[in-house]
């Protein structure tokens, strides 16, 4: 129903807030390095920014309605200066936080900056994970270990899939796994790349894999 509900890390049991502002569920959400904002994309295709004040409240900082489809994955600048979010309809794009304005030349604009998490599955440097005839609609979840030098991803036929990152093109091999019983929804590395965890859509499966 698009309800976010803040829970205490330390007990879960503990209702911090809900943020009621979106009309459908959210795919994406993710804090800022800086831990002063919360980004929720959902799927009635608006990205909403929340700042969180010294005391913890949530206030809606601004919503970005320029998607023309559902948000299915967000990133956060290292300086939480910028968020990039990508939609079903395929568009990448770039959000000014502290301007509140849509960057339509984000991706020039950006192009120093380090970016905290990559989880979207457009871009040059995981262009090679879409394979040859394919439109990338079966990939549903991308995570990125810069530090380990290894890009996953999880798609519809229950495989995880690793890569050398950067994949520039699909020439690429992947090492793939099984563990899922249906389709991967998401992907996720730890800050070093020796642990993954992924999550199952049918079987409703958390898995856990450590990198030998």
């Amino acid at each position: 129903m698009g309800k976010v509900s803040v829970r205490d890390y330390k007990d879960f049991d503990k209702k911090i807030c809900s943020l009621k502002d979106a009309q459908e569920w959210s795919e994406a959400i993710s804090y800022s390095p800086c831990e002063k904002f919360l980004a929720n994309g959902t799927h009635d295709n608006i990205v909403y920014i929340y700042s969180i004040s010294d005391d913890g409240a949530y206030t809606l900082y601004k919503s970005f309605n320029k998607h023309t489809s559902f948000v299915t994955a967000l990133d956060w600048s290292t300086d939480s200066s910028y968020v990039r979010s990508q939609c079903g309809a395929y568009e990448k794009l770039y959000f000014n936080i502290a301007d509140k304005s849509h960057d339509s030349a984000g991706l020039s604009n950006t192009k120093d900056k380090e970016w905290a998490t990559s989880t979207l599955k457009l871009g040059w440097d995981v262009q090679g994970i879409h394979p040859s005839g394919e439109d990338g609609s079966h990939i549903n979840g991308v995570s990125v270990a810069k530090s380990a030098g290894l890009c996953a991803s999880g798609d519809d036929w229950g495989l995880l899939n690793i890569y050398k990152y950067p994949v520039l093109d699909n020439t690429h091999e992947a090492h793939s796994y099984t563990g899922h019983s249906e389709h991967v929804t998401r992907a996720a590395f730890n800050a070093d790349g020796t642990k993954l965890w992924t999550v199952g859509g049918q079987d409703k499966t958390l898995i856990q894999w450590k990198r030998k």
